[in-house]
C-alpha cells in the first residue's frame, strides 16, 4: 500500500503547482490588460471609431491594437473571454486550503495559545469569513458610499487592516495571513465571477439584439478590474508568507501585512503612472523601501507570543504516546533542536527554521508529520546532514511515524 503521507504531500504539491500556474496566467493577463488600456493613445480620430489604439511588437511580429469604450458596431465572431484564469486561481487555492488548512487544522490553522477553539468552528470561521469578505465589499461599492473612488479604496484599506487583526487573533500566524490573501483572492475573483463577465454578457447580448450598450457596464467593470491590480500585489505576498516566520511569526503581524497592502498601491501606482505616460514617479520606491524597512523593524520584536504550556491533543496524543516516541524525542534534540528552538543553538540562525520549533515532546508530536517526510521518508533534513543524522536514526523516525498510524 502506497503511503498516506507521501501520497497527501505528492497531492498537495500538484495542487500547489496548479495554482501557481494559473495564477501566474491570471496575474500576467490582468497586468497586461491594465497596462495596455492605461497607454492606448486617445488623441487620435480613428475610423473606426474606437477610443483608442496602440502598437506593439512581441514574438517577432506586430500587434495593432484596439479598444472600443462600450462595444464595436457589430459584435466579431471570435470573441476570446478572459474569465478561467480567476475561476482556476480561485478554485485550486481553495482547495490548497483545504488540503493544507482544514486536513492539518490542529497543525497550521488552530494555535490554542492565540484562541483555543475547536477545530470545525476554525473551518467555519474560515468559510464564513471569505464569504463575508465579498458581500460586505460588494454592498459598499454599490452603494453611495462607492461613488467616489478614493473613499471607497480607503473604505477597502480599513476593512482589510480590520481582517488582518481578526484573523491573527483566531488562527495562527501562519494562517492569518493566508487567511488574509485568500481573504482578498476571493474578492478579486468574486468582481470577475459576479460583476465583470456579468456586465460584458449584457453589453453582448444588447450588440446581437442590436441595441446599443450601455456605457456604464463598462465603467463598473474597469472600477473592479482597478481594485483586482491593486490588490494583487499583496496577496503574492500574503501567500508566501508562510514560507516566512518573519512575517508571519512576529507579534506585529497584522501590522505587517497592513503595510504589504500599502506597498501594493505604491508600486502598481509606479508602473500604473508610466504605462500611462503621465511622468516617472520615483517617489514610489522611496516610499516602497520605508515601508519595507518599517516591516523589516516590526518583524524582529518579540518573535512568538508566550506560550502556556499546552498538552498534546487529538492526533498529537497518538504521537506522544506510539511506541518508539522516547528514542525518537531523543534523536530530534539531538540531530533538529539545535536549530528549530526558541534561541537557535546554531551559529548565524535567530530563529527556528520556518518556525516549526523541535524542543518539547507536545512541539515534536505535534510536527510528527513534517519529522517523518523531511527527517525519515527523505533526508531534506537536517539540510546537507549537517547534524549526522544516521541511516538507523532516520529509520527508527519512520518506524514511531508508522506506529502512530497504523489503524
Amino acid at each position: 500500500m502506497y503511503d498516506l503521507a507521501a501520497m497527501s504531500s505528492w497531492i498537495e504539491f500538484a495542487v500547489r503547482w496548479v495554482h501557481v500556474i494559473v495564477g501566474i496566467a491570471w496575474i500576467g493577463s490582468s497586468f497586461y490588460f491594465i497596462a495596455l488600456d492605461l497607454g492606448l493613445h486617445r488623441d487620435r480620430n480613428l475610423k473606426s471609431g474606437a477610443d483608442g489604439e496602440e502598437w506593439q511588437v512581441h514574438g517577432g511580429g506586430f500587434y495593432h491594437v484596439q479598444k472600443y469604450l462600450v462595444a464595436p458596431a457589430q459584435m466579431p465572431d471570435d470573441l476570446v473571454w478572459f474569465k478561467w484564469e480567476s475561476y482556476s486561481t480561485w478554485l485550486s487555492g481553495f482547495a490548497l486550503l483545504i488540503l493544507v488548512y482544514y486536513f492539518g487544522a490542529e497543525f497550521y490553522l488552530v494555535d490554542p495559545a492565540v484562541a483555543d477553539i475547536g477545530i470545525p468552528f476554525a473551518i467555519l470561521i474560515s468559510m464564513a469569513s471569505l464569504g463575508f469578505g465579498w458581500v460586505a465589499y460588494d454592498l459598499i461599492c454599490k452603494s453611495r458610499f462607492g461613488d467616489d473612488n478614493t473613499r471607497l479604496m480607503i473604505g477597502l484599506y480599513v476593512i482589510l487592516v480590520a481582517m488582518a487583526y481578526f484573523y491573527t487573533s483566531v488562527f495562527s500566524g501562519r494562517a492569518a495571513l493566508l487567511h488574509l490573501g485568500a481573504f482578498t483572492a476571493t474578492i478579486m475573483s468574486g468582481n470577475v465571477f459576479f460583476t465583470i463577465m456579468p456586465n460584458q454578457r449584457v453589453v453582448v447580448a444588447d450588440l446581437q439584439a442590436g441595441r446599443t450598450p450601455d456605457a456604464k457596464y463598462g465603467k463598473i467593470a474597469k472600477q473592479r478590474s482597478t481594485h483586482n491590480n491593486y490588490l494583487t500585489l499583496p496577496v503574492i505576498f500574503l501567500m508566501l508568507s508562510n514560507h516566512y516566520p518573519l512575517a508571519f511569526a512576529s507579534e506585529a503581524n497584522w501590522i505587517i501585512a497592513s503595510l504589504v497592502f500599502l506597498m501594493g498601491v505604491t508600486i502598481r501606482h509606479y508602473f500604473n503612472t508610466i504605462h500611462a505616460r503621465k511622468g516617472d514617479p520615483i517617489w514610489t520606491w522611496l516610499a516602497t523601501a520605508l515601508l519595507f524597512i518599517v516591516i523589516m523593524w516590526l518583524s524582529t520584536a518579540p518573535m512568538f507570543r508566550a506560550e502556556e504550556p499546552v498538552e498534546a491533543q487529538g492526533p498529537a496524543v497518538r504521537f506522544a504516546q506510539a511506541e518508539g516516541f522516547d528514542k525518537v524525542q531523543n534523536i530530534v534534540t539531538g540531530r533538529c533542536s539545535m536549530c528549530h528552538a526558541a534561541e537557535p543553538a546554531w551559529e548565524g540562525l535567530h530563529w527556528p527554521p520556518k518556525g516549526v520549533r523541535l524542543e518539547t515532546e507536545h512541539q515534536i508530536a505535534m510536527a510528527a508529520k513534517q519529522i517523518y517526510l523531511q527527517a525519515g521518508l527523505t533526508h531534506a533534513m537536517p539540510p546537507a546532514n549537517l547534524s549526522y543524522m544516521q541511516q538507523n536514526e532516520r529509520a527508527q523516525i519512520v518506524a514511531w511515524y508508522k506506529a502512530a498510524t497504523q489503524d
